[in-house]
């Protein structure tokens, strides 16, 4: 079963639909109010923390023993695709982005958790 996890960062004082926004980043579309972010170093940080045990298939998938995931990127946004993972593994995601101030986003029960309005 997949589950997705959504990231992005709101400009200070702004306040938008958070599904609204999920949406039209999952589009490839930037939105006003959203903060660039330094994808580079989120892609690092990711690469690093999964390195050990999953094996790496183009710039974007991963795949081992405990299931696989995609990526997905814009400038303002970072969309993690899990297939057949635990809990702890996914949580390595929501630990990385908040280092960059992004807190998760789940759109399967439409809730941000911390981080903005």
């Amino acid at each position: 079963m997949g589950h997705d996890l959504n990231f992005w960062r709101y400009q200070e004082c702004v306040a938008l639909s958070h599904q609204d926004v999920c949406e039209r980043l999952s589009g490839g579309k930037k939105v006003e109010g959203l903060v660039d972010l330094p994808i580079v170093n989120i892609l690092t940080r990711i690469a690093d923390s999964f390195s050990a045990d999953w094996t790496r298939f183009g710039n974007d998938c991963w795949e081992s023993d405990r299931g696989a995931f995609q990526l997905f990127t814009t400038d303002q946004f970072v969309h993690v695709s899990c297939y057949g993972m635990n809990g702890d593994d996914m949580n390595i995601f929501i630990d990385i982005l908040l280092e960059f101030d992004c807190p998760l986003y789940d759109p399967q029960i439409g809730e941000r958790f911390g981080g903005g309005p």
